[in-house]
């Protein structure tokens, strides 16, 4: 008598028929019913092997068809759904470190949502039911609880960034309010040096948690402060310190400064987020607010396979360089 699972016999089954080219891609698989008879097996244990299979994306269903197979790659034995929010250098730290801890024959898709709330959710909704895990970088998008609804949420991962409404989903998160306000007050000796701090912050790409614990910091230090949504019509001024939040407005922010003959980290200060190598050597060195990303990426890898689904807050450090 096989000791192997009776679903799993199904699951074999029909393996071997791809492997062996009876089934090819795009063939219809045999009805349940046939399925059923064939095994002699309940319709909820023929389901199982049939959601497990199409789970790995080997098969998909037609409503009123039936199945058909989806991918030869049998090798495959679970796929993981990515969705990032952006690629950059830094989250393509994290992307390589989540792949060097996911095991060989397991499949990961990644997609991106740019931002967009209506590209979140339809992706969600489209890739519903193709995967084993969901790994979501949610944003700072509200309400979104009720498309990631439509997920198992036992199968559901938040990467990045969490909110209250997400707090029953394991997660590996940066504590953003936390980490600038700490961040802001370790630097307070150089900070005070200046007039005023400003912080460049577009809403529709930023955590709020930011914003907060930027404002938190206002009582801290006897400085003016400004919040500014673009960088494109301001004039760099001496004793100014800026927080940069993106790459892209640090580069057109260095160039204004050069335009307007300062001295970066003696006449104008700028603390970055997020490190790269580069922020090493631009301008002898730039001040960064930085998570680990490669602890991130290697964290949500192993508790997607560990079981031990839990909420971690990912370490922050500031590192001084000569901006600053």
């Amino acid at each position: 008598m096989s000791k192997t699972p009776k679903y799993k016999q199904i699951i074999q089954f029909i393996e071997n028929d791809i492997l062996c080219k009876k089934l090819i891609k795009g063939s219809q698989l045999a009805s349940i019913n046939s399925l059923i008879n064939q095994f002699s097996l309940s319709r909820d244990t023929v389901l199982m092997a049939l959601n497990e299979l199409k789970n790995r994306g080997i098969i998909e269903s037609t409503v009123g068809k039936g199945y058909f197979v989806k991918s030869t790659d049998v090798i495959i034995s679970q796929k993981i759904f990515l969705l990032f929010d952006e690629l950059n250098a830094f989250k393509e730290d994290l992307y390589n470190a989540f792949m060097e801890f996911i095991p060989k024959n397991v499949q990961v898709d990644i997609f991106f949502h740019h931002f967009n709330f209506e590209l979140f959710s339809n992706l969600i909704h489209s890739n519903a039911g193709n995967y084993t895990y969901y790994v979501i970088m949610p944003a700072d998008f509200k309400n979104i609880k009720q498309i990631l609804s439509t997920l198992p949420s036992n199968k559901v991962f938040i990467l990045d960034q969490t909110n209250d409404d997400l707090k029953n989903y394991p997660a590996v998160y940066q504590n953003f309010e936390k980490d600038i306000y700490n961040s802001l007050k370790l630097a307070k000796p150089y900070l005070e040096e200046y007039e005023k701090i400003i912080l460049l912050f577009p809403e529709s790409k930023q955590p709020i948690g930011m914003l907060k614990g930027f404002q938190k910091f206002k009582k801290e230090i006897n400085l003016k402060f400004g919040v500014i949504a673009k960088i494109d019509d301001i004039i760099p001024y001496k004793k100014e310190v800026y927080i940069i939040l993106d790459d892209q407005n640090l580069i057109k922010l260095i160039k204004k400064i050069k335009l307007s003959n300062l001295s970066i980290g003696k006449e104008i200060g700028i603390i970055s987020y997020n490190d790269t190598l580069l922020k090493e050597v631009v301008e002898n060195g730039i001040t960064t607010i930085s998570t680990d990303f490669k602890l991130m990426g290697k964290n949500m890898a192993e508790m997607i396979f560990s079981g031990n689904h839990l909420q971690i807050e990912n370490p922050n450090e500031l590192i001084l360089r000569k901006s600053l």
